[in-house]
């Protein structure tokens, strides 16, 4: 029997390995939850809960003739159902499940817990992907004429409204392009810019992809100071675009080649133009002589009014100071009148020579006397021939 010393010491042995050392006692290192937020805070979770407004990006999990269901992630659903999916049918037409697709949160949670997405503006990218592709590869696509105006032709493609210009009309189609109205007809695209929601198509680019196809081989062709015949594909208030065929050299015979220009209203007429349409129309079959080539554009400029001489050239020998004569008032100015002396050359009577007793209308007949002629300057000064000289005559 062990004594009472050596018990004493073996019990305070055994109470002395039972008992925690302070040097490594456990603190307490974390606040208890007490939040649902502070729970997933804890835990790095993020809830996800989108708003009315938000561009949201998701996958195709389900697709009926009148639905489409989209994994949000975090255990969120939307769904493009009623008038959302028939916007967006033809879009969705092409999806399959398993498909990444960007959508517009519409409103928050429907009684299934589902967001109601929109896919409108991912349709209408779509739609103008298409026609940026098409513009990259010069691929024809069909559109529909609506609408005429004064321009050209406003045509619909895949619900999205585009305009073909009178200048992009074929020949059979120039002058009478309204007549494509209601029709569908192929075109391409030549400008696409989604931003500025400008969408230009060109009809001759199909009709007439040939010809066009031997612009490079008629720009080369094209002389300057020749005469060649065009047709006026488009009137502004600045010029006449013309589309100007040119014979090229083929490989067995000669063939066409179309390369556009401008006679700018200044090369329209020797006399003042006021406003191009004064002088053509869209279709009309033209003489233009060619003034030379922008390197930029590569587009001709044109003249149609140096296919006559300058009517200004001799003129003082025509009507030498001193000369009288009947003009007819070609227009009336604050600083005085001025008188057709003939076609492409207007004298002017300055109005400290005017009697101011004397009315003066447009197209009268009034006889003058040639006082100057400058024909570097383009001016020919007149004063009206005088039964008596008016009181401040100078």
């Amino acid at each position: 029997m062990a004594d009472k010393k050596t018990v004493k010491k073996e019990t305070k042995k055994k109470d002395k390995q039972l008992s925690p050392k302070p040097e490594v006692a456990v603190a307490e290192t974390s606040k208890k939850p007490q939040t649902m937020e502070e729970l997933l805070a804890q835990a790095n979770y993020t809830i996800f809960i989108p708003s009315k407004g938000d561009k949201v990006t998701g996958t195709v999990t389900a697709k009926t003739k009148k639905s489409l269901v989209v994994d949000l992630g975090a255990k969120t659903e939307g769904i493009v159902a009623d008038k959302e999916f028939e916007v967006a049918e033809e879009f969705v037409k092409d999806l399959k499940v398993g498909d990444k697709i960007e959508a517009l949160v519409v409103s928050s949670e429907n009684d299934k817990g589902q967001i109601l997405l929109s896919l409108k503006k991912a349709a209408v990218d779509a739609k103008w992907e298409r026609f940026i592709t098409a513009h990259d590869t010069q691929e024809s696509i069909e559109v529909k004429g609506i609408e005429v105006n004064k321009g050209g032709l406003i045509v619909l493609v895949d619900n999205v409204r585009g305009f073909v210009p009178s200048s992009q009309f074929g020949k059979q189609y120039i002058g009478n392009f309204g007549q494509l109205k209601g029709k569908s007809f192929g075109v391409k695209v030549i400008e696409v810019d989604q931003e500025k929601n400008r969408l230009i198509f060109s009809e001759r680019h199909v009709s007439e992809a040939s010809q066009l196809a031997q612009r490079e081989h008629a720009l080369e062709a094209v002389e300057a100071n020749k005469t060649y015949t065009g047709v006026v594909s488009g009137v502004m208030p600045f010029g006449l675009f013309v589309t100007v065929e040119v014979p090229v050299e083929g490989a067995k015979e000669k063939e066409t080649g179309f390369v556009e220009g401008l006679v700018h209203i200044s090369e329209i007429s020797w006399e003042k133009v006021d406003h191009p349409k004064d002088y053509h129309k869209v279709g009309d079959e033209i003489k233009v002589k060619v003034l030379g080539v922008d390197e930029q554009t590569g587009k001709l400029n044109l003249s149609i009014k140096q296919l006559s001489n300058d009517p200004w050239q001799g003129i003082e020998e025509k009507y030498p100071v001193g000369t009288v004569f009947t003009g007819t008032v070609s227009r009336i100015e604050p600083f005085g009148v001025f008188i057709n002396v003939e076609q492409g050359v207007d004298g002017l009577i300055h109005m400290s020579k005017l009697d101011p007793t004397q009315t003066y209308e447009s197209s009268m007949e009034v006889s003058v006397t040639v006082e100057s002629v400058d024909p570097s300057q383009r001016r020919m000064s007149l004063s009206p021939v005088l039964k008596e000289v008016p009181v401040g005559y100078k």
